[in-house]
C-alpha cells in the first residue's frame, strides 16, 4: 500500500491555545480525523465551546484551564494526564502572542510576556511530552511559529525571535529526538482571519498591503491551516522531521 494513513483514529493530541482562532480550529480539525484531544487555554468559557464542538464529532475532550506560561500549572496537567492513564501522542504547541512595539519602545515586560508565552511554554510542554513520547516509543510534536520567524515583518522585534527560535528548537528536538520515534515539526502561517487578526485586516490599507505581497493575494481561512497540521500529525508524515512548513500563499518565497 502506497497511500499513507491521515487518519488519527486511536490518538489523543494536545493542543495549547485551544480555545480559540487556530487552536480551536486545529483541535475540531483532530477531533474530525478521529482523535481525542486534550484542550488548554486560560479562558473556561472558551475551552467549554470548544469541547462542544469536539463533543459533537464524537471524540473526547479533556479541559484544562491553565496559563502555559506556569511552569508549575504545565507540570499538573501531565501529572492528572498520568494518573487518567492519558497517553499524549501528538502535541500542538500554539499558545502565543504578540505586543507590537518598536525595538526602542519594548519593555522588559513585554520581552518577557512575550518570550514566556510563546517560547518558553512551547518548550516545557515539548520536554514533558517527549519525556511521555520517548518512553512510548514515539509521537508527532508540532509548534506554530510564523513567517515571522524567517522574514522580517512588521510584527515586532521581539515576537519575531520567538518565532525563529521556534524553527531553531523544531531542528534541535527533531535531531535529538528523532532516534526514539518522535518526529518535531513546525507551522509557519502568515496572516489568517481569526480574533486576533480582525482588527488589522479590518484596515484596508494595511490589508492591501499583505495582499500586495501575498501571491495567492488573499489572507488564509482556518481549514487552510487544520489540513496541514492533520498531515504533520498522521502517519503520512512519519519521515519529515526537523521541518518548517509554512502556509503562507507563498508569501515567504519573496518577503514583505
Amino acid at each position: 500500500m502506497y497511500l499513507p494513513s491521515f487518519s488519527l483514529k486511536g490518538k489523543t493530541a494536545l493542543v495549547t491555545g485551544a480555545g480559540r482562532g487556530i487552536g480551536r480550529a486545529i483541535a475540531i480539525g483532530y477531533a474530525e480525523a478521529g482523535a481525542d484531544v486534550v484542550i488548554v487555554s486560560r479562558t473556561q468559557s472558551d475551552l467549554e465551546e470548544t469541547a462542544e464542538f469536539i463533543h459533537r464529532v464524537g471524540t473526547k475532550a479533556y479541559l484544562f484551564e491553565a496559563d502555559v506560561t506556569n511552569k508549575g500549572q504545565v507540570e499538573e496537567i501531565f501529572e492528572t494526564l498520568d494518573s487518567e492513564h492519558v497517553t499524549v501522542d501528538i502535541l500542538v504547541n500554539n499558545a502565543g502572542m504578540n505586543i507590537r512595539s518598536r525595538a526602542l519602545d519594548v519593555s522588559d515586560e513585554e520581552w518577557e510576556t512575550i518570550m514566556n508565552t510563546n517560547l518558553r511554554s512551547a518548550f516545557w510542554f515539548s520536554q514533558k511530552a517527549g519525556e511521555r513520547m520517548k518512553e512510548a516509543g514515539g509521537g508527532k510534536i508540532i509548534t506554530i511559529s510564523s513567517v515571522a520567524g524567517h522574514v522580517a515583518l512588521r510584527t515586532g522585534v521581539v515576537y519575531a525571535s520567538t518565532k525563529a527560535a521556534i524553527i531553531q528548537m523544531t531542528k534541535n528536538l527533531a535531531l535529538e529526538w528523532g532516534q526514539y520515534g518522535i518526529n518535531v515539526n513546525s507551522i509557519g502561517p502568515w496572516y489568517f482571519k481569526t480574533p486576533l487578526t480582525e482588527k488589522l485586516l479590518a484596515d484596508q490599507s494595511y490589508l492591501d498591503d499583505i495582499l500586495a505581497v501575498t501571491p495567492q493575494k488573499r489572507v488564509g481561512e482556518l481549514p487552510d491551516l487544520v489540513g496541514p497540521a492533520v498531515f504533520l500529525a498522521s502517519e503520512a508524515a512519519n519521515y519529515v522531521n526537523g521541518q518548517t512548513l509554512f502556509v503562507d500563499g507563498g508569501m515567504s518565497i519573496q518577503g514583505f
